[in-house]
């Protein structure tokens, strides 16, 4: 009996074992996240800033001082000492992040989250991230500086991968049951392809073709004009655009195709934007230029920002980087400032390809077949087989959509022509701003630049100020890129690029200030087709008109801007249904709330009840007018919101304000009413089941760990106010990402604010304790230190040394 009692114990013991170190499902190795010596335990610590510590390929020793924000400031020797410290120092806060954002990008999910990730992993390969990212490498190649100091980069973050003990593993790597593995060169391409796509602009050419086969060319023009009646660009109306003096492409004499599709990939947040802005010292209190950034991004836990400064003896720089790339990208040095918004410009266009037969090995081009390029696409999946996919690529790029794909043509396929696949190297243009010492060198570091369009806005010590569109953007004919093009034409093809130099820019304008904030970038005069592909059309106003109403400036002005939660959508679109709504049928109930809204000052503030009425009224509204494009099977757009408020104050008696269901024949007038009833309904059942409807409890902003499934690793019911179309551009789960002022003094002081905090460990103090700070609209100074030597800001010091 001894011997069986034996037999079942050492059972039981291997059960046990191998229950709790294997993952089941989605489940985590239990034993192995638990294990105190080794799992979730260990994370619960902070950081270590102290001591020395050895990493390979250091030429002298670098000092690395935290201050009281856990804001490393590294300096550095040389600037190969430099980066390869960066290196070290984000992976050392956050290793997971860097490396999940390039998995991400190259469709490697599925490698450790499972089948559930396929779909997404099959998509990032037909829109050829890899591709993209090896394009990019390649033209890194032709700068040898530039791959050294990216080398160094993967040399130092690869040091720290291999000092790292079992406990020390991120938590979510021990969650997911898997290991870091070596950086590469490639996945700081990666992660900039990453940031490419997320701000590749709407990219609505398929769904536009639908709309003009199912409207026809007259109303097409109607709900998606190149202009709308009123613009504020980025660059002033006044600029004089006679010197540009190359010739505009023409349009050929051709048709398009007019395909159907009946969905389309998902794509980047629609409001993935941001505001900047910078005044001349004739328009500061102090006569020093101040200079403003708020880039407009997911809410995420670890946040996308890392604030770092990096400093050699030839320069001085400070500001957000980006986990797992060189340099500074929005922030400043002892002489100049710069930041960035979304140019929103249609870099990606669709072409029609007819193939010759069912291999799909050549392509119809002109009179001949050209042969198409074979990627095979190898996806590991967790627990399964691999699966692979075979991705064709013409000189257009890669074939997306196929048979195979959300296609049912064999013999045809829709393929993305995309600036991002042309290979740029944008890591030099952050290398040469962070070492920029004034407005020539701003500008020759903006040449490099090539993807994704952006609005770069400029301020020196010397006293410019200026802002640049800057990108390689297609020299398109009037019209090309916002319909489905023919592959098979040559004229369709992209035919030259605007040269760098007339690119949309503006120094020193007399107005005294530059401002960009997703707008349109210039006038009806610019020479060069600029297609409307969802400028912005509000905040944009918001911004200009506060710089235009006085003469001075000062910092705590800049700070309520970036907080302004003025709503100029609601501002311009409710007078008009006040005056027109028929409220004769309202109940008491709808009554109350139609009297709160009209007390409403247009400001979304948390303890407002208008931000909240305004927000389900419009989402019923903006729901019946376009209940035309409800239409199965086939993927369509709606037009843009401006354009919504346009014609429901301007053309109240159109087709479009026609409920489709109902036997009458509705105006804008009944939408206003049936929208209102509904969403009275729908405010009521909400506090039924929530309480008070205010605007902080309606709009419930979090900030979300990037694996959505972990709440205990996130932040929620934040009360911040804001919303989509304001200069406060805060959402649920989307807006600021990273606040800056810097007035350039000498040297210039600068205020900053992120909705996270630098530690990626959830264990940590440091992981989320900004979120509170920018909530309420407050700002850190960042200690911009001149020296290596230590001050009262620092609350531990690190030495680096070769080992």
């Amino acid at each position: 009996m001894k011997y069986l009692k034996f037999v079942i114990s050492l059972l039981l013991t291997v059960i046990i074992y191998y229950g709790l170190n294997t993952k089941f499902g989605s489940v985590p190795p239990i034993g192995k996240f638990l294990n105190p010596a080794t799992g979730i335990w260990q994370n619960e610590k902070d950081e270590t800033i102290t001591g020395t510590v050895s990493i390979d390929g250091l030429k002298d020793k670098v000092t690395v001082h935290y201050d009281e924000q856990l804001i490393p400031h590294i300096f550095a020797e040389n600037e190969n000492d430099l980066y390869r410290a960066q290196g070290y120092i984000t992976a050392k806060h956050r290793l997971w992040q860097m490396e999940f954002q390039t998995m991400a990008a190259a469709g490697r999910l599925s490698e450790f989250i499972g089948e559930a990730a396929l779909n997404y992993d099959r998509r990032q390969r037909r829109l050829g991230m890899g591709f993209g990212a090896e394009q990019a490498i390649e033209k890194i190649k032709e700068d040898p500086e530039t791959m050294a100091f990216l080398e160094a980069y993967a040399e130092g973050v690869n040091s720290y991968i291999n000092e790292l003990q079992p406990k020390d593993i991120p938590v979510e790597y021990k969650l997911l049951d898997y290991k870091p593995e070596p950086w590469t060169t490639k996945k700081t391409a990666l992660l900039l392809m990453y940031m490419t796509k997320d701000l590749a602009g709407s990219d609505t050419d398929l769904e536009y073709t639908n709309a003009l086969r199912i409207f026809g060319k007259e109303r097409f023009d109607l709900l998606y004009p190149d202009f709308y009646d009123v613009i504020d660009p980025i660059i002033p109306k006044s600029t004089d655009w006679s010197y540009i003096d190359v010739p505009m492409t023409e349009t050929p004499a051709s048709e398009l195709p007019l395909d159907t599709i009946s969905k389309t990939i998902e794509k980047p947040h629609p409001d993935n934007g941001s505001n900047n802005w910078a005044i001349s010292g004739q328009k500061s209190y102090s006569g020093n230029p101040i200079l403003a950034n708020d880039p407009h991004l997911g809410l995420n836990l670890p946040s996308i920002w890392f604030v770092m400064q990096l400093s050699t003896p030839t320069h001085n720089t400070f500001g957000a980087t980006l986990p797992g790339a060189l340099g500074i990208i929005s922030g400043f040095n002892k002489y100049i400032a710069w930041g960035e918004t979304n140019a929103t410009r249609d870099v990606q266009d669709w072409y029609k390809i007819e193939f010759k037969d069912e291999k799909h090995s050549q392509y119809k081009y002109g009179d001949d077949w050209r042969t198409a390029d074979l990627r095979v696409e190898e996806i590991k999946i967790k627990d399964k087989a691999p699966f692979i996919d075979s991705v064709r690529y013409t000189h257009h790029g890669p074939v997306t959509y196929d048979q195979n794909f959300m296609g049912d043509n064999k013999l045809a396929g829709y393929a993305m022509k995309w600036s991002g696949h042309i290979g740029g190297n944008n890591q030099r243009t952050f290398l040469e701003l962070n070492k920029g010492k004034n407005y020539d060198d701003y500008v020759n570091a903006l040449k490099h630049y090539t993807a994704p369009a952006q609005n770069f806005v400029f301020a020196s010590t010397e006293g410019d100020i200026a802002i640049w569109v800057q990108g390689k953007l297609p020299n398109k004919w009037k019209g090309q890129g916002k319909f489905l093009m023919d592959g098979s034409n040559p004229q369709h093809d992209w035919q030259s690029f605007i040269p760098q130099e007339f690119n949309a820019h503006t120094k020193n304008p007399e107005r005294g200030f530059v401002s960009s904030a997703n707008q349109h970038p210039v006038d009806e005069s610019y020479p060069f087709y600029v297609f409307n592909d969802g400028f912005e059309t509000y905040r944009n106003r918001v911004i200009n008109d506060f710089f235009n109403s006085r003469d001075t400036f000062s910092i705590q002005d800049f700070r309520d801007l970036q907080n302004n939660n003025y709503n100029l959508k609601a501002a311009e679109l409710l007078p008009h249904i006040f005056n027109t709504m028929d409220t004769s049928s309202l109940t008491e109930e709808e009554l109350q709330i139609l009297n709160e809204i009209k007390a409403w000052n247009f400001n979304n503030d948390i303890d407002e009840l208008g931000p909240s009425i305004w927000s389900a009224w419009w989402r019923n509204l903006h729901s019946l007018l376009w209940d035309e494009y409800k239409v199965d099977d086939v993927a369509l757009k709606t037009p843009y919101d401006y354009q919504t408020v346009h014609l429901l104050k301007t053309k109240g008696d159109d087709a479009f304000m026609d409920i489709i269901e109902t036997p009458e024949t509705e105006t804008a007038g009944d939408l206003f009413l049936i929208s209102f009833k509904k969403a009275v309904k729908s405010l009521m059942d909400w506090k039924a089941e929530n309480g008070s409807y205010n605007w902080n409890a309606y709009k419930a902003t979090y900030v979300g760990h990037l694996l959505q499934g972990l709440p205990a690793f996130s932040r929620f019911n934040l009360p911040i106010g804001g919303g989509s179309n304001i200069v406060n551009a805060t959402k649920k789960n989307h807006g600021a990402s990273w606040r800056m002022i810097v007035e350039m003094s000498s040297p210039p002081t600068a205020l900053g604010i992120y909705p996270g905090g630098q530690s990626g460990n959830p264990g940590s103090k440091y992981y989320d304790n900004f979120i509170d700070d920018w909530a309420a609209g407050n700002y850190h100074n960042l200690n911009f230190m001149q020296s290596d030597t230590g001050t009262d800001a620092v609350i531990g010091t690190q030495t680096l040394i070769s080992n």
